[in-house]
């Protein structure tokens, strides 16, 4: 396996610069990550220093609290694409699903979906730090629902990021229908490996250039 390939390099605190970004989109191309993930403002920067190279945009939607409204939210995504993202990261309704409100929740990411109109792959943050076994459960369920093609472990701005355990419970509980991505913690080429045996397809991390550097002096097959 090549693991580049399952990453998406991520670049999202607050005080990023364009050099900054710049230099992930580098990485990017050099290293053969899948994606670059950023926050929506930087997505024309990225479409257009990636153009010509097969690494994907990804922009992150509702980030990192999920608690926008809805319209918001499908807004957001649908002018992320319009810049040039492939890929949208969108965070779940952490408050709705915590009350019980799963007709909200699924409504919720179904505007997203709607609005990308499937011009972009959706992935559904469910911030499972913050979330019991049942409510990982049941936001998986309600994200295959909805229309997603993959949940999403965590934003990393939260009090935790991704656990094997969680993402073994996604992707037993979404079966072959959705893909699992890994995100939050994610900092070394063991955890990034666990993560994959677990069941998750795609990796979220900044610490990419590393993770892949450790892979190729492993005796892995990665």
């Amino acid at each position: 396996m090549n693991i580049a390939k399952t990453i998406d390099h991520t670049i999202l605190k607050p005080n990023v610069t364009d050099a900054e970004v710049i230099k992930v989109c580098d990485e990017a191309k050099e290293y053969g990550f899948f994606s670059v993930c950023v926050n929506p403002y930087f997505v024309p920067l990225v479409a257009e220093q990636l153009k010509g190279s097969d690494v994907k945009v990804t922009s992150v939607i509702g980030f990192p609290l999920g608690a926008n409204t809805s319209i918001i939210k499908a807004a957001e995504a649908k002018q992320a694409v319009e810049d040039g993202a492939n890929e949208i990261d969108m965070v779940i309704n952490v408050s709705a699903l915590k009350d019980g409100k799963y007709d909200f929740v699924q409504s919720d990411i179904k505007a997203v979906v709607d609005a990308i109109a499937g011009k972009a792959i959706l992935k559904v943050i469910l911030e499972t730090c913050l979330l019991t076994k049942d409510e990982i459960v049941k936001a998986s369920e309600l994200s295959k629902a909805a229309g997603a093609n993959f949940v999403k472990t965590s934003t990393g701005f939260s009090t935790g990021g991704a656990t094997e355990e969680d993402v073994r419970l996604m992707k037993q509980t979404v079966g072959d229908a959705l893909e699992v991505k890994a995100s939050g913690g994610v900092r070394d080429f063991e955890t990034a490996k666990k993560m994959i045996e677990a069941g998750a397809t795609r990796i979220g991390a900044s610490a990419s250039v590393d993770i892949v550097l450790k892979s190729k002096s492993s005796t892995s097959d990665y």
